[in-house]
């Protein structure tokens, strides 16, 4: 059985922490990156091997990433968590904190439901270069067509969302108080951005959500996917990429979750050390690759990622037909 040595997951580390949430496709990366190379890593760090460490160590990597995307919005969560509890103790949808973690918990059920179904399926069958080359040429010319086409929404007015009307009158944050026959105090805590997103509908943030299905295709970018999904409902850049962002977190960790513990098996002993180093690596270039996305999507556009996954699918296609 092929191993897997600290120097390749140290480089896997860092592609898999900068690829996944940059929209180039970790997966496709995966597969690409060690067939390219040739020799001993094409061996060591493959997937269609039953018994290859690979996919193990890769599923640690994408749960450190998911930890970065945590750290980095560590206070909208804990906000939006809070705002989960409240509703749920309310029995009501009040405030738009409340309504945007309603709309992430729907918006990650259908790809959930459809990566249990599929993905042990479409790995098998797909995750081979030649078919993650195809997928990330065509995941550029989606991106590039997403620009072309998107048609920002009409900007309006955000109150509080009950429901999917829009309800400027009502309040947009509880909080109670000791004498019930006092009125209401109202302090509005909701991030802007949080506030745009919760005035999605929840048709619009399902259909949003349901785009990372395509993801469990490799060379299709969940964060890239995601983000045209929320261009095509007309977000803005950054709006759809906070969106997707969100989204992301608690798919990755749930699939972690649930494939981690094969890394303990006893024939995968010998590659725990490189799986935590290459996972320190990807959290920490996760990190960073989301605190510059944040940043750069205020202002600009999927254009140059799309150029990119077009050049490197057809050229990696090229290569690997040769």
């Amino acid at each position: 059985m092929s191993s897997i040595n600290y120097l390749e997951a140290i480089v896997i580390g860092a592609l898999q922490g900068v690829s996944e949430l940059f929209p180039v496709s970790s997966l496709g990366h995966s597969v690409l990156f060690p067939a390219l190379v040739g020799g001993r890593w094409a061996t060591d760090l493959s997937m269609s091997g039953t018994e290859s460490p690979y996919l193990a160590v890769l599923v640690a990597m994408h749960v450190a990433t998911a930890l970065a995307l945590v750290v980095f919005f560590w206070s909208d969560w804990v906000r939006l968590v809070k705002a989960l509890l409240g509703s749920v103790r309310r029995r009501s949808v009040r405030t738009p904190d409340e309504r945007l973690v309603w709309l992430l918990l729907l918006a990650t059920i259908p790809v959930g439901l459809a990566g249990l179904a599929l993905e042990h399926a479409l790995r098998s069958a797909l995750g081979r270069p030649v078919p993650a080359a195809i997928f990330l040429a065509l995941n550029g010319v989606v991106l590039y067509a997403a620009e072309r086409m998107r048609r920002p929404r009409p900007v309006a007015p955000l109150g509080p969302v009950a429901g999917d009307r829009a309800d400027p009158a009502a309040p947009t944050q509880v909080i109670d108080t000791a004498d019930p026959a006092a009125p209401t105090q109202v302090i509005d805590l909701a991030d802007p951005a949080d506030r745009r997103l919760a005035a999605l509908s929840v048709r619009e943030a399902v259909l949003i959500g349901a785009t990372q299905i395509l993801a469990l295709l490799p060379g299709i970018s969940r964060s890239g996917i995601t983000i045209v999904g929320g261009l095509a409902r007309g977000l803005r850049h950054d709006d759809a990429a906070r969106f997707a962002f969100l989204l992301s977190t608690p798919v990755i960790l749930a699939a972690g979750v649930l494939k981690v513990p094969s890394l303990f098996a006893p024939e995968y002993h010998s590659v725990l050390g490189p799986a935590l180093v290459g996972s320190l690596v990807a959290g920490l270039c996760a990190y960073v690759s989301v605190r510059f996305l944040t940043s750069y999507f205020e202002t600009r556009t999927l254009t140059p990622f799309a150029v990119y996954c077009v050049v490197v699918g057809l050229g990696s296609l090229v290569y690997l037909a040769g």
